[in-house]
């Protein structure tokens, strides 16, 4: 359906896989539609009992996001993001220490950027013009996605975990329209592939780092 999101087989964990070889497994534990209150709740079953060395934590588009459905309906109304900033935070720091825990590295994606114009026309396409007047009150996507990922980075860089700052390094990638979904929100295939480049070329430096661990 046009203005939806297309699951894309050939995600960023399959060809990081391909990029690294034999030498490395990956796997891919990311769901769809997750946000970090779902996330914690799911760490230890679903990564922790793997026994990683590495872990890559990425999350929180969705987080910052709104329940749009809410925001349609009561235009005139104060919403705040599905999972508030503080305890986003919160979140992550529980997932940062759990994973240290275990003996795995932590290690931080910042969050991608996002095409604020196509998603909007998305969002329009499933709910009322309404939406229009509350973002215009109260700030588009871009500036809570932004709000986000500067805290994301404050955060980390004061608990001293790796960090890999795929937000500059997408943008860096080419042509930006071509890298992002027609949802405006998810990678294209192009652009798949160009964060599994991003990720993979950050491996080296990590593997010291689990070594280093160990």
């Amino acid at each position: 359906m046009s203005g939806r999101f297309k699951i894309i087989r050939e995600n960023y964990p399959a060809l990081l896989q391909r990029f690294l070889g034999s030498g490395d497994e990956v796997i891919n534990k990311g769901v769809f539609n997750d946000n970090s209150d779902l996330l914690v709740r799911r760490l230890d079953k679903d990564v922790l009992q793997l026994h990683p060395d590495l872990v890559l934590i990425n999350i929180g588009g969705n987080d910052c996001n709104f329940r749009w459905d809410q925001v349609s309906l009561l235009p005139e109304e104060e919403h705040v993001p599905i999972v508030p900033l503080s305890r986003y935070l919160a979140n992550i720091k529980i997932l940062i220490e759990k994973i240290s825990s275990s003996g795995a590295v932590p290690v931080v994606l910042s969050l991608l950027p996002l095409d604020p114009a196509r998603y909007y026309q998305s969002l329009m396409k499933r709910y009322s013009h309404s939406i229009g007047h509350w973002i215009s009150c109260c700030g588009g996507i871009e500036h809570w996605h932004g709000m986000y990922n500067r805290a994301l980075k404050d955060l980390v860089r004061k608990m001293g975990v790796p960090v890999l700052d795929i937000r500059t390094a997408f943008k860096q990638k080419g042509n930006f329209s071509k890298l992002i979904n027609e949802d405006g929100l998810h990678p294209s295939a192009e652009g798949y592939r160009a964060l599994a480049e991003i990720v993979s070329a950050g491996i080296p430096e990590l593997r010291v780092m689990v070594e280093m661990h160990a």
